[in-house]
């Protein structure tokens, strides 16, 4: 270990002049006894050290310098703080000076100084590259506290044409389950001890070969390489570059050492290869024939572990096989189906030998194989990248973009006539698009055909809109279901083919109608329809969910969803309707969404009554009600028994007849106690006797304006909390000044907060005549406004009188 070179530059540490002084003959003055260097001597050390305190005693302890090798005395009475907070091993800072009496060196003026702030090695900046000469062995506790090292190894080096050998232990080997053996090349870094010259092994890593790949990601300060050796992207940061960064592109071929940092592998010592130097695979050179078996899905839902997520199968000697291909396999940007034949490359991967398809294409007779409905019509808009189209099959236009094509290098102008397939657009729910288009030959393009014959059917959806048929090109058809041949069948139909458009056929109508048919695509549609009878609906059954000014909603019998119905459509008053009164209605479609007409209310009992299991649930909220979040789209809320990571945790459904306040307004996360109920009808279970386990908050109501008013409690910074008439229990009229406690909730919708639950607290009332001076105040919020800033004071500062009133006595005047 002396023939290190690190060991040879090792220089001791200098000595301070208090030391020297110290060690001076017994003649020099300085040495005397009789002359002692107290702390604030010119001869005292100024300088501050760190070092570790060694020993604690009655009244002094040592410290073990940490920058050289020396050991001092230190007096309770130096320690700035509680000597009680103080044990071996602790790190402290102190200025060293001399005994008084002694001259002997010791510390003073020690304090204590932050934890794992105190490091007694020095590393090299380059990592060694070494071998492996005799391993570690396992740390011996029994030897380590008595000082023995019997556990630590020995790696080579070589440096200068000289060999030399450094101790390690098994702490010093990087990575949890990294074993070193004999004749293993390795690098590490070499460190020194400060305090003695003693020099170690650190940070050893075994020394693999030279790996190839391609920069796949650049990011601000690091990037990604796809490795030629194994499926899997490295890490690497710029700085193991050598060159200059800016001359990396994303696609360059590079070679590069492997290292593990932290756990994890990086790339270092990177350099650039020439174009073409790296190859992932090799493609075939045949062509093969197959179908479509699994497409991909969109970028945003696909699973980033799934690459090459779609599926291709082909025929061979053997039988079938699949496999799998990605998005960057496929001639063209055009949408791809299952059942689509198509033609196709084999690319193989020369690192673990993974086949897929390569170079797809789609072949002609993939129409003709599958039952793909395909439609026609013009060109009628051309914009940059996309277009849209008039179908001749329906009065509507669809949106289509020209990556659709099926022939990349055909130009489309107005007026062309094309083949599409008409597909939902996954981005908007309400729109279709048209996708897989071809161009047509002019006069390719049939007419419609009208057959005499009549038919009569039921109309099981009405179309979008009936408001303005006229403007309404792109409304969504209506279905008519009717019987043909023995055989129940549906038909589309448009707003424009009902004969009389002042008799509008609606949801449920028999209706009377033709059927056109466009000769190429096969295409069926219903025209001249006509109204014979109304249809009479079956009545329903449910609970009333939510109120508002004009309408609401009916949770259903089944507690699955909800149904809109309006005041007008109450066969009463609807002031006399509650949440969760039983109601009765009939279901009408005068949208596309379902409603109530002749809702009417029903004795309590008469809807699904459910039987309540004994004992009670402790659960929390996983989804609360879509009147609490209306931008959900399932109704129920559900509770979950259990904690959240438990897959085997019961899960129960609610309405708003399961909450035990029906003016509670739970919200995903709230804790809730409730009991199981089964429905007699149907044996399902539901959440029964919802309530929330929450701190209920008190303060007083600032103001009250109609229906709705403000308590004097602040969510947001100077805005008070808003209340609704409807939230204050068993309908008792709040006034300013009364206090209440209630549940601050928050609209999942617009984020405002309100309080809900209301209860009044103190019952006492404002006398009569001051109520009715409140009420008298005028609203006019265009006149001055007054603030009051003091509150007013009696003759004596305090804020009324104090002194008894006495009766007035008539005195005489003398």
């Amino acid at each position: 270990m002396m023939a290190s070179p690190q060991w040879k530059n090792f220089q001791p540490p200098v000595q301070d002049p208090a030391i020297l002084a110290f060690e001076r003959s017994p003649g020099d003055p300085v040495r005397s006894p009789m002359k002692p260097h107290p702390a604030n001597s010119p001869l005292a050390n100024g300088i501050r050290e760190t070092g570790i305190v060694e020993k604690i005693l009655h009244s002094y302890g040592f410290i073990q310098c940490c920058k050289r090798e020396a050991r001092l005395f230190f007096h309770f009475s130096e320690y700035n703080g509680n000597i009680d907070g103080m044990s071996p091993g602790d790190q402290v800072e102190f200025q060293q000076s001399y005994d008084r009496r002694t001259g002997k060196p010791i510390a003073c003026a020690v304090t204590m100084i932050e934890q794992d702030n105190v490091n007694y090695e020095m590393f090299s900046d380059e990592r060694v590259e070494g071998t492996v000469a005799t391993e570690a062995k396992a740390i011996n506790k029994r030897h380590s506290m008595s000082g023995i090292q019997d556990d630590l190894g020995r790696v080579s080096y070589e440096n200068s044409g000289e060999w030399f050998f450094v101790p390690y232990g098994k702490e010093d080997v990087e990575g949890e389950n990294a074993r070193l053996k004999i004749g293993d090349k390795i690098t590490f870094h070499i460190a020194t001890d400060k305090r003695n010259g003693n020099i170690r092994a650190r940070n050893i890593q075994p020394l693999q070969e030279r790996q190839q790949g391609v920069v796949c990601s650049m990011k601000d300060s690091f990037g990604f390489i796809e490795r030629a050796d194994v499926v899997r992207e490295i890490f690497f940061h710029y700085s193991e570059y050598k060159g200059n960064i800016n001359e990396v592109i994303l696609g360059d071929d590079v070679e590069f050492g492997v290292q593990t940092r932290n756990g994890k592998e990086v790339a270092v010592e990177i350099k650039r290869l020439p174009e073409g130097t790296v190859i992932f695979e090799d493609i075939s050179v045949d062509r093969f024939k197959g179908r479509l078996q699994k497409t991909l899905k969109p970028v945003h839902s696909r699973k980033q572990s799934d690459p090459l997520a779609g599926r291709v199968s082909y025929q061979t000697k053997s039988g079938s096989v699949e496999i799998p291909y990605g998005d960057k396999d496929q001639r063209g940007e055009f949408t791809l189906q299952v059942g689509d034949v198509v033609e196709f490359n084999i690319a193989t991967d020369r690192r673990d030998k993974l086949q897929r398809a390569t170079n797809i294409e789609l072949l002609e007779e993939s129409f003709k194989v599958n039952t793909e409905k395909r439609e026609t019509g013009w060109v009628v808009t051309i914009k940059e990248g996309f277009g849209f189209i008039r179908c001749a099959e329906r009065d509507a236009r669809m949106f289509f973009h020209f990556s659709e094509l099926l022939d990349p290098d055909a130009e489309l102008t107005l007026q062309d006539e094309i083949e599409f397939t008409i597909v939902q657009d996954p981005t908007t729910a309400t729109r279709q698009i048209a996708i897989r288009i071809k161009k047509l030959a002019k006069g390719t393009i049939p007419l419609e055909t009208v057959f005499n014959e009549t038919y009569i059917g039921i109309v099981e959806k009405e179309p979008a809109t009936h408001k303005s048929p006229s403007k309404n090109k792109d409304a969504e058809l209506g279905v008519i279901c009717y019987q043909a041949n023995g055989l129940n069948q549906a038909i589309g139909y448009n707003p424009k083919a009902i004969y009389d458009l002042r008799g509008l056929p609606r949801y449920g109508d028999k209706v009377e109608f033709k059927i056109s048919e466009i000769k190429r695509s096969n295409t069926k549609i219903a025209v001249d329809i006509k109204v014979l009878s109304r249809n009479e609906s079956i009545k329903q059954q449910g609970f009333i969910a939510t109120i508002k000014e004009n309408f609401g909603f009916i949770e259903t019998a089944e507690r699955e969803k909800e149904i809109f119905f309006h005041f007008s459509a109450v066969d009463g008053d609807p002031s006399d309707l509650d949440l969760c009164d039983e109601v009765e209605y009939s279901i009408t479609k005068k949208t596309s969404k379902l409603s109530a007409e002749n809702v009417k209310k029903l004795p309590k009992g008469t809807v699904a009554p459910i039987v309540t299991q004994p004992g009670m649930l402790t659960g929390r909220i996983i989804r609360p009600m879509r009147i609490v979040n209306p931008d959900q789209e399932d109704y129920q809320g559900l509770v979950r028994v259990g904690k959240e990571d438990d897959p085997d945790a019961d899960i129960y459904p609610y309405g708003i007849t399961s909450l035990a306040d029906k003016r509670d307004f739970l919200q995903k996360g709230d804790s809730v106690k409730f009991q199981v109920g089964v429905v007699k009808t149907t044996g399902r279970q539901f959440a029964t006797n919802v309530a929330a386990e929450r701190k209920y908050i008190r303060a007083h109501v600032d103001s009250v304006k109609g229906q709705f008013g403000f308590i004097n409690y602040e969510v947001a910074e100077g805005k008070k909390l808003f209340f609704h008439m409807t939230e204050v229990h068993d309908g008792i009229e709040l006034q300013p000044s009364d206090e209440v406690e209630f549940v601050v909730v928050q609209n999942q919708k617009n984020g405002k907060y309100s309080a809900c639950s209301l209860r009044k607290i103190c019952n006492t009332r404002r006398p009569e005549r001051l109520v009715s001076r409140l009420k008298s105040v005028s609203e006019d919020t265009s006149s001055p406004r007054l603030m009051v800033i003091r509150q007013p004071k009696g003759p004596d500062g305090t804020r009324g009188f104090k002194q008894e009133r006495l009766p007035w006595k008539k005195t005489s005047v003398i």
